[in-house]
């Protein structure tokens, strides 16, 4: 039996952004224990040139709308990057969570060789269906994914191997 691309995306999307919002109540939980605002995380990061942990959510999240919908052959969503509370946040995460509820295997179906056209800085790149997966999307989205995670963690908020695994 060969897997599809909706197999080997959509379940760890799914995992991994429930896993964000594990992360995101960890947090809260966390600065009301010891007293602090979630603001202060929301605009954390690990270095000054670093996006903070609230942007690291957002293009997690984009990540996986583009993908989706990217193979689905459906336009991608526009979502404005506005969020800045752990409210907002978790929202964001339950609109890609309710995307892929929308994404059918069917739909995504010979999306392995179906051509996929992204804008970048330097101009246009076109891969297949499955390099995209493999070379941007899944890569950036665990960048993204990870990247959230050390920022509380550096901040002392108490996760650890199993929040990020599930």
């Amino acid at each position: 039996m060969s897997l599809s691309l909706y197999d080997v995306t959509l379940p760890v999307f799914t995992r991994m952004l429930a896993n964000l919002l594990v992360f995101l109540d960890k947090a809260e939980a966390d600065a009301a224990a010891r007293k602090y605002s979630t603001e202060a995380l929301a605009d954390a990061r690990l270095a000054p040139d670093m996006i903070p942990f609230r942007g690291q959510v957002m293009i997690a999240t984009d990540h996986v709308k583009g993908c989706v919908s990217r193979l689905a052959g459906q336009p991608v969503p526009s979502w404005p990057d506005e969020e800045k509370t752990f409210d907002e946040l978790r929202a964001r995460v339950q609109k890609a969570l309710d995307l892929l509820v929308t994404i059918t295997p069917e739909a995504m179906q010979g999306s392995e060789t179906r051509e996929v056209t992204l804008k970048t800085r330097t101009g246009e790149v076109t891969l297949s269906g499955l390099d995209y997966v493999n070379q941007r999307a899944m890569p950036n989205f665990y960048f993204h994914v990870t990247t959230a995670y050390d920022i509380l963690r550096h901040n002392g908020v108490p996760l650890g191997k199993s929040d990020f695994i599930g």
